[in-house]
C-alpha cells in the first residue's frame, strides 16, 4: 500500500491566515508546535491549566489562558494533551464553544478513533503529527529543516480539511522533510504497534532479558548493562543513519554473523503470532479500553510498574555507570 507525500509546494499558508491556533497543553510536543507556529507568523494562544506548563508559556512570551478560554478564542483548536486526560477536558471545556466554524485537531488519532471524542459533524477533523519528539521538532525548524510528519483528515465539513492540514505543517517544518498522507485509524493503530511491540515494550523486554541472562549466569552486572543496553543506542543510531545494511557494514563480520542466525531464533514465528493478538486487541479497542480503565482508576498499576522498574539491577547500575562518565 503505497502513501502520498507531500513537500513544500503542496501547500499554502493562506489558509491559516487570519485564523488563530489554540494550541490545548504545553508539554514538550505543545511548547515545540505552538513556538514553529508562531515563528511562522500564525497567531497562537496557549490554554493551559495553572502549573509549570503554564508559567513556562508565558515566559516564552505566549498569550496564555485557561483551556476554555483558548477554545473560544481559536480558530483552530490543536489538543496535544495526554491521549488519557483529553476526553474529560474536551467534553468540559472544550466542547462547549465547538461550532461550524472550529477546526478540531490533534497530533495522535487515540482518542478520535477510540471515541473518547465524538466531535460535531459539522466541523473539520485533522491531524497534524511531526514523527519525533518536540525537541527535535523544535531544533531541526530553528536549524531551517523539520521533521517527517503525518497529515490525517477525519471529517471534511468545509472542504478545506487537508489544506488546513498541510498550512499547518508547513508552518511546523514538517513539510520541508515531507508529509505522509494517512488515516486517523493507520496512524493510532500503527504508532500504538510500534510503541507496544518494539520501540518500548519489545526492546524493553528485550534489553532486560539479555541482561537478566548474562547476570544470572555469573557475568559481572556492569560489563551486561554495557553489551545489552549501553551499545543498543550506538546500533540504533547507525541503523537510523542508514538502515540495518549501513549497520552491518559497520559491525564485525563476527556481530553480523550472529544476528543472521540468532536473531530469528528469539523473534520466531511465536513471537510474531503474539505481535499479531497485540495488533488486534489495538484494533478492536482492548488495548484502549483497558488503558482508560487503568487510567480512570488513578493508575495504580502504572505506578506500581514503574516502581518495580526502578528497583531493577540493571536501573541500579546504569546509573552508577553513567554517573562514572558524566563530564566532571
Amino acid at each position: 500500500m503505497s502513501v502520498t507525500i507531500y513537500h513544500d509546494k503542496d501547500a499554502d499558508m493562506k489558509y491559516l491566515q487570519g485564523k488563530t491556533v489554540a494550541v490545548i497543553g504545553y508539554g514538550a510536543q505543545g511548547s515545540a508546535q505552538a513556538q514553529c507556529l508562531r515563528d511562522s507568523g500564525v497567531k497562537v494562544v496557549v490554554g493551559i491549566r495553572p502549573g509549570k506548563s503554564y508559567d513556562r508559556a508565558k515566559e516564552d512570551g505566549f498569550d496564555v489562558m485557561t483551556v476554555s478560554e483558548a477554545a473560544q478564542k481559536g480558530d483552530i483548536i490543536h489538543i496535544l494533551l495526554p491521549d488519557e486526560k483529553q476526553g474529560s477536558i474536551y467534553k468540559n471545556e472544550i466542547e462547549p464553544y465547538m461550532n461550524k466554524n472550529k477546526v478540531l485537531s490533534f497530533s495522535h488519532g487515540f482518542n478520535i478513533c477510540f471515541k473518547q471524542i465524538v466531535p460535531p459533524s459539522d466541523i473539520d477533523v485533522i491531524m497534524v503529527a511531526p514523527k519525533s519528539p518536540g525537541t527535535e521538532v523544535r531544533k531541526t525548524f530553528l536549524n531551517g529543516f523539520g521533521v517527517p510528519g503525518l497529515v490525517a483528515v477525519a471529517q471534511d465539513a468545509t472542504g478545506n480539511a487537508k489544506q488546513i492540514a498541510l498550512a499547518m505543517s508547513k508552518a511546523e517544518g514538517l513539510i520541508r522533510a515531507g508529509v505522509l498522507e494517512c488515516t486517523f485509524e493507520q496512524e493510532t493503530y500503527e504508532d500504538l504497534f510500534g510503541e507496544q511491540a518494539v520501540i518500548c515494550g519489545g526492546v524493553v523486554e528485550l534489553i532486560k532479558s539479555g541482561f537478566d541472562t548474562l547476570t544470572g549466569a555469573g557475568y559481572p552486572p556492569e560489563m551486561a548493562y554495557f553489551e545489552c543496553l549501553h551499545e543498543m543506542k550506538l546500533i540504533v543510531d547507525l541503523i537510523y543513519e542508514g538502515g540495518i545494511q549501513r549497520m552491518n557494514e559497520v559491525i564485525s563480520n563476527t556481530a553480523e554473523w550472529g544476528e543472521y542466525v540468532t536473531g530469528p531464533r528469539l523473534i520466531n514465528d511465536n513471537v510474531k503470532a503474539e505481535m499479531k493478538k497485540v495488533l488486534k486487541e489495538i484494533e478492536d479497542g482492548t488495548f484502549a479500553k483497558n488503558w482508560m480503565a487503568e487510567a480512570n482508576s488513578g493508575a495504580k498499576n502504572l505506578n506500581k510498574k514503574r516502581e518495580e522498574l526502578g528497583k531493577h539491577t540493571i536501573e541500579i547500575v546504569g546509573k552508577n555507570i553513567r554517573s562514572l562518565f558524566e563530564k566532571k
